[in-house]
């Protein structure tokens, strides 16, 4: 009755929201339960600095901090929070700081700010406002920080840009006692000189050898020192009152009420009244399904300020937890309890504390609840199994029936995420038991990535022992990620009572978990194999685990041999070594002049304080409108409706556009050949195909009309989703097979006296994973048709004259504009017309702006992704292992249209070879039409795939020869002036210099030993080393793309406005091209400003790819500016002591032209694929990096240990944008070679459409030691400065990394006896890994035949 009450006295109801934000009191007076804290901030508040990159809590772009003050401890609190997951209503009474609040440009920046901005730690700068936070937060919220705080520090928070070494190494900094350390001289990696900037080293000419390269790539001495006085207070008002913490609050929204009650009779009245309510304390599930998966909840009740369900109090067991405690809380309660009890007591809370390191990401517990964990019933949660082997007991309550305990047993859970928990009971609190004597506890969560990532299959062994024996007196094993709940293997542990904890008790442990776990071949989630094997794996690492404790503790003597003994470990970070090593500029240069100086992105501050502004965050035009997407359910279907009329019936919906608004000529669409429609007029051909578009007054009614749309189809087989299907049913692409030959293939394999060998390798695809999704937003002009279109893409010309082609308006009244990316990849060159066209239609259509960003889900279903490839090769090699001939044929999944599918098999073709030289081959590329998304550009644009082939062939001719990788590959490598298999001579070739300081660095022949030493060692533990070289050609391999324009306006007071044909995404393009121009106008820095890239400045441009911007655009701004100061020459002469704002304003008077354009077209390019002659590049990036890995045989998970890279960059224009490049290009080949994985179903369903299925690198993913070095004395005459191209060329190296686990497998293979070579598809992921190492557990699994089932997934 109490509710009644309560809702029928108005005086004790609050209904307005007070939270503060930065400082200041915001009041909503109508709040709707559906507003997350990001749409606030940046709708409402237009606070744009926090990003969304996800909306599911698994980027950390939309981090920031929310302060809270603690009564009962009488402290602030500070928290890292994921505003796109916070329910806006449950900030009432806190204090939310964004980016925006800690420091500005136009004020003071704050260290966190300055640090990640001059340590180069900011590319395309999406992350860099949730990282910046993520870091402040912990600032905040720890006074003596160690490395261990910032790698938890940082767990939720992705970066696709950097390869987080200089994120790292900025914010290493801030490590207790760095201020004192960096005074004194640790030794070269991590020392740096008290002089600063005035080091003896920083000072040289470049022919000093020994002084003339630097590690530092940044001047730490630089840094503003942190105050933390100085920080803004917490809100008085928040501290001194408790009244926002004792309101009993209700909003009401248009679907949801939002209930946060105070005390526990109002909860069990309101889950009485309201049985279906769903109780919301970190929102990281309902958000999710809210957001997702469309669901709809009522009624929400927040019991955050309930006391009962927020304490944890100590009873004469264990620990009662209230089920709305945080995982966090959780976590600092259990440590302060192991702390002060003794260890034999504490098995149970360490086993889970350490468990918590693994769960998800920092800002995800810090509010995420344990009762939410164990009420969600996640058939793969993390915590879950160590509860279940507990059977812990759960405290339920209602309002009809009161108290009932249940045990969380193997009843607990009666089906998928369903439990005991009746509709109108909540769960109370958990009791976590403290552990006895000879009790030990061990859980173990084998996932994609260590870091914050859903489990594959979790296990917890919990087992007692009769006293001071090794007798089993009790045991129970739980695993999650077997079946559709967390399972309890309980025949297995009735029968594993009364044995030894011996090998005879593992043996009969395996046979008992095979049968009383099965899962079916098509089971949900897919890798069955692997995931069999995992039961068994993890069960035998908790066996060593708990046999190694037993040794320590009591059972004296050793239970479990060294040589197996690793496998009881999982891998944990370490605080990672790097070094850079790059020419310095000499004193002779002019200080002006900034050429090969490490000086950071133009943008890098106002990234890091939110400033920096990306198509979403324009401010709202007036009358403006949102455009949401109607796409294909079905992968191949024949549309008979679509029909929007209740969509249009929608109060706010104003239209909706589809194939019926346009011609048939207008509708077709396409970066080279216009062969796919804008909207599917007749059919479908892959899933995330556009049907239609709904246009509506703002983002949430345009979605849900565009759910309102009806399309009915008739499905059409065949669904083609692989490359083997597409071979199958013989689906090419018309202008395919291309071939290019070379000398006399069959001679060479006729000859007796080669060897011959025979193979086919296969990559997968590869999202691209741009922190900021597809975006545009169109302004039409209101006459002469004219338009504005601001979009996220690499290619504005081209958004530009397609806009053009699907209005039938001339070019000359559409301009394209983009300030900047968050991130392309590629993957913004041609698929960014599937936003940018429908918006502009729209606009055009209805005279309004128009807007549209794409949620992540939706990106990933539209937009395509790198090609997965198919090698089938068959190769001759001399008996010393010269490779004299290759049969190459390569195969990539193009999807439902050409798109760029048809240049990136070429590019695979002119890099089949690598590095390598290769006198007769034959190499022929095929394009497969499957019913995917269109395929697209992603940095490296095929040759990476090419190149796989290559270093496939040279590990299969060494196994042959009995030799090692590293003799053949050095024995082939491309020497000055060999020609390659399409006939351009090599020359200013550095590949062997790369190779040999590579190797040197690297130490690869005593580290060889050593690994041979380590594998003999270790049973379940093998470590691998690989060293690759890459060749990669710089140009379009389309002749007339090799062209570009430049601008240069100079202003009366001297300013200059540069403008060129290149767009930046976080490559640092704008700042080196003010690097040309200070050089060329001999002026500094600070007197350039390039605003942006537009239509309207410089035409006809091509798209920022091929890694040839710096050197297209950067000739045409030299030349631009040549003609400059061609003009100022005799004002020069005639003053040679003026100032530059002297001679301009000399020039003016005297009515010269200030103004110039320049403009570049590669010269003595262009091959012909009919004849197969001509010169396809204009010159070759080269570069070798060595990688050591280790592999964990039991659970196939890996760390990378080591890598060294030495980069030909000729004389680079920026060595630290240079160097950032090579790491973030790496890491990102890191992810494609290991970590990421496309999931697809056999009916062309995507299901990795986010980061919670498809992993990128994380923090913790990079190299322990990563070291970078440019090659010294290697100018190259072929472009801007001698400088080279850098952005795809470091890619492919970190297939050393894939090559350095394969090395690891053979050692493990070895060890198991059976055959060294074995076939592993990139990327070596867990799976692979785990089912490569070949052992006793994977012999006792049956295969099932292949034609029995029908896969959950299928490889593209």
């Amino acid at each position: 009755m109490g509710l009644l009450n309560a809702e029928e006295d108005p005086n004790k109801i609050c209904t307005e929201l007070v939270f503060y934000v930065n400082g200041k009191k915001v009041i909503e007076s109508s709040p709707d339960p559906e507003w997350t804290l990001l749409w606030y901030l940046r709708k409402k508040l237009r606070l744009t600095g926090t990003k969304l990159g996800c909306a599911e809590g698994g980027c950390g772009a939309c981090t920031v901090m929310v302060s809270k003050y603690n009564r009962q401890e009488n402290k602030i609190i500070h928290l890292a929070v994921n505003a796109c997951l916070a329910p806006l209503c449950a900030m009432h009474g806190l204090a939310v700081t964004t980016v925006e609040g800690i420091g500005s440009t136009k004020t003071k920046l704050h260290p966190v700010q300055e640090r990640i901005a001059k340590a180069h730690g900011s590319q395309c700068g999406f992350c860099t406002p949730g990282i910046v936070m993520s870091m402040y937060t912990l600032l905040r919220s720890c006074k003596n920080i160690q490395y261990s705080d910032l790698e938890v520090a940082f767990q939720g928070n992705l970066c696709r840009c950097t390869g987080y070494r200089a994120i790292i190494e900025g914010y290493k900094t801030f490590i207790e006692d760095w201020e004192t350390q960096r005074i004194v001289k640790n030794g070269p990696q991590n020392g740096t000189c008290a002089m600063g900037k005035d080091c003896c080293k920083n000072k040289s000419d470049s022919c000093e050898e020994a002084d003339s390269e630097s590690q530092y790539i940044f001047d730490k001495s630089s840094f503003l020192p942190y105050d933390s006085s100085q920080e803004p207070i917490f809100p008085p008002e928040l501290k001194l009152s408790s009244i926002y913490d004792s309101q009993y609050v209700i909003y009401r929204g248009k679907q949801t009420t939002w209930y946060r009650p105070t005390n526990i009779e109002t909860v069990l009245s309101l889950k009485d009244k309201f049985p279906n309510a769903k109780v919301v304390v970190g929102n990281s599930e309902v958000g999710v399904e809210v957001k997702f998966k469309r669901c709809v909840y009522p009624i929400i009740i927040m019991p955050n300020c309930v006391p009962e369900l927020n304490t944890i109090t100590e009873n004469e067991h264990g620990l009662t937890v209230g089920a709305s405690v945080t995982l966090n809380d959780i976590e600092k309660t259990f440590r302060e309890y192991i702390k002060k009890l003794p260890p034999y007591k504490t098995t149970v809370l360490t086993t889970i504390v350490e468990m918590l390191n693994w769960f998800a990401g920092k800002q995800i517990r810090n509010v995420a609840a344990i009762g939410g964990n164990v009420m969600t019933g996640s058939p793969i949660s993390d915590l879950n199994p160590i509860l279940m082997s507990l059977k812990v007991k759960l405290n339920l309550l209602s309002q009809e029936n009161g108290h009932r305990t249940v045990l969380m047993d193997e009843t607990f859970f009666t089906g998928y995420r369903k439990n005991v928990v009746k509709s109108n009971e909540i769960l109370l609190s958990i009791e976590i038991p403290f552990s006895s004597k000879f009790q030990y506890l061990k859980a173990i969560k084998q996932a994609k990535r260590r870091e914050d990532d859903i489990s594959i299959v979790t296990s917890a062994v919990n087992v007692e022992f009769e006293e001071n024996t090794n007798v089993i007196k009790y045991i129970n094993l739980a695993f999650g990620g077997m079946a559709p709940v967390t399972k309890i293997a309980t025949n297995t542990g009735n029968v594993l009572k009364g044995l030894k904890w011996n090998e005879n008790m593992l043996e009969k442990a395996y046979s008992l978990l095979i049968d009383e776990l099965p899962l079916d071949p098509s089971a949900p989630g897919g890798n069955i194999q692997f995931r069999r094997a995992l039961t068994m794996s993890l069960f035998l690492k908790s066996y060593l685990a708990i046999g190694k404790a037993m040794s320590t503790d009591y059972f004296y003597g050793d239970l479990i041999e060294s040589y197996y003994g690793s496998g009881a470990d999982s891998f944990h970070g370490n605080v990672p070594k790097s070094s850079q090593y790059f020419e310095l500029v000499g004193e002779k240069q002019l200080k002006s002049d900034a050429v090969g100086r490490p000086i950071q992105h133009m943008s890098a501050y106002k990234q890091a304080t939110g400033e920096a502004i990306y198509c979403d965050d324009m401010p709202i035009a007036e009358g403006e409108l949102y455009l949401a997407f109607v796409l294909s359910s079905k992968a191949h279907a024949k549309l008979i409706s679509v029909d929007a009329k209740k969509a249009l019936a929608e109060p706010g919906v104003i239209a909706f556009y589809s194939a019926k608004d346009l011609t048939k000529e207008q509708n077709s669409i396409g970066p080279i050949f216009h062969d796919e429609e804008l909207f599917a007029r007749d059919k479908v051909l892959s899933q995330g195909q556009t049907i239609g578009v709904i246009v509506a007054v703002d983002q949430a009614t345009a979605q849900a009309a565009a759910r309102m749309v009806k399309v009915e189809y008739e499905e059409i087989q065949p669904i083609i989703v692989t490359i083997e299907d597409a071979i199958k049913y013989n689906s090419f692409y018309p202008q395919f097979p291309k071939t290019i030959k070379r000398g006399n293939v069959k001679a060479v394999f006729d000859d007796k006296n080669n060897i011959i060998i025979e193979g086919q390798c296969r990559m997968g695809g590869q999202e691209h994973f741009y922190l900021e999704t597809h975006a545009a937003f169109a302004i039409p002009k209101k006459e002469d048709d004219e338009l504005e279109i601001f979009c996220s893409s690499q290619h504005p010309s081209e958004i530009a004259k397609l806009v053009s082609h699907i209005l039938h308006v001339p070019m000359n009244r559409i301009v394209a504009r983009v300030k900047r990316m968050g991130g392309g990849f590629g993957g913004k060159e041609s698929r960014g017309m599937l936003v940018a066209l429908p918006v502009a239609l729209a606009a055009h259509k209805l005279n309004r702006p128009v807007r549209c960003m794409l949620d992540r889900d939706e990106d990933m279903q539209m937009t395509g992704t790198r090609h997965p490839f198919l090698i089938k090769y068959k190769a001759a090699a001399t008996k010393e292992g010269k490779i004299v001939g290759a049969i190459v044929n390569i195969y990539n999944n193009g999807g439902y249209s050409i798109d760029l599918s048809g240049p990136v098999v070429e590019r695979a073709m002119f890099h089949f070879e690598n590095a390598y030289y290769i006198p007769n081959c034959e190499v022929t590329g095929y394009v497969c039409r499957t019913n995917l998304p269109s395929n697209t550009a992603f940095r490296g644009f095929g040759g990476p795939q090419g190149m796989f082939g290559a270093e496939n062939m040279v590990r299969e001719i060494a196994h042959r020869l009995g030799k090692s990788p590293e003799e053949i590959s050095r024995l082939n490598l491309y020497r000055e002036n060999n020609t390659t298999h399409y006939g351009q001579v090599l020359t200013y070739c550095t590949l062997q210099r790369c190779w040999d300081e590579c190797v040197q660095n690297s130490n690869l022949a005593e580290r060889k030993l050593k690994i041979k030493e380590f594998n003999k060692q270790h049973r379940w533990r093998k470590r691998g080393i690989s060293i690759i070289p890459t060749k990669f050609g710089i140009a379009f391999t389309e002749k007339l793309l090799n062209q570009a324009g430049a601008l240069v306006l100079v202003y009366v007071d001297g300013s200059v406005l540069l403008s060129h044909g290149g767009t930046e995404m976080g490559q640092g393009l704008h700042t080196k091209m003010i690097q040309v121009a200070t050089r060329a106008l001999g002026i500094d820095v600070s007197k350039i400003h390039i605003s942006e890239t537009s239509t309207d400045k410089v035409p006809n441009t091509s798209a920022t790819a091929a890694s040839a911007g710096s050197d297209l655009n950067g000739m045409a701004v030299l030349e631009a500016c040549e003609k400059i100061m061609k003009r100022l020459k005799p004002y020069i002469d005639k003053n040679p002591d003026g100032k530059w704002e002297n001679w301009v304003s000399a020039a003016y008077v005297d009515r010269v032209s200030l103004s110039a354009t320049g403009f570049h077209a590669t010269p003595d390019i262009g091959f012909d694929f009919k004849t197969t002659s001509g010169k396809p590049f204009n010159y070759f990036t080269y570069g070798v990096a060595c990688t050591e890995v280790e592999i964990d045989c039991l659970s196939g998970d890996h760390q990378v240990l080591r890598t060294d890279i030495v980069m030909d960059l000729g004389e680079s224009l920026n060595p630290a944008i240079d160097i950032g490049q090579i790491e973030g290009g790496f890491i990102q080949g890191y992810g494609l070679f290991t970590i990421e994985e496309l999931i697809y179903s056999p009916t062309g369903t995507l299901y990795s459409r986010g980061p919670g299925a498809y992993k990128i690198p994380g923090f913790g993913d990079i190299p322990l030691e990563f070291n970078v070095s440019l090659l010294k004395g290697a100018p190259n005459p072929r472009a801007v400065y001698s400088s080279k191209a850098v952005g795809e060329p470091p890619l492919f190296l970190a297939s050393s990394a894939y090559f350095a686990i394969h090395e690891a497998i053979k050692a493990a293979r070895a060890d198991a006896g059976v055959p060294l070579e074995f076939d592993m598809e990139a990327p070596a992921t867990s799976a692979r890994i785990r089912m490569a190492c070949e052992d006793h557990i994977t012999k006792k699994l049956d295969k099932p035949d292949p034609n029995s089932f029908v896969p959950w997934n299928v490889v593209p």
